[in-house]
């Protein structure tokens, strides 16, 4: 089987597209494991309550920032055809 122009470029983007997707991945690990010590700091200290979640869904909301460039390159490489 001799893949080449066209087709290879289509199978290279659906290649791509899946490999930037798995870009989803540490942002939902690293959102929980936030999470997970966002919790705890409040059992902790439940009068810093307001701080302590404010702070951390700033870091998550910039921590889902990598996920979401993931799918737009995803998204580009699956949608949008270099060559016509």
């Amino acid at each position: 089987m001799n893949i080449s122009g066209q087709d290879l470029i289509r199978a290279c983007s659906a290649i791509g597209a899946g490999l930037a997707v798995i870009a989803g991945i540490g942002p939902g690990i690293g959102q929980g494991i936030a999470a997970g010590h966002g919790a705890a700091a409040v059992g902790r200290n439940p009068g810093a309550r307001g701080q302590i979640m404010s702070t951390m869904l700033l870091g998550q909301a910039v921590a889902e920032t990598t996920g979401l460039y993931g799918l737009l390159v995803a998204m580009l490489l699956l949608f949008v055809h270099p060559l016509g």
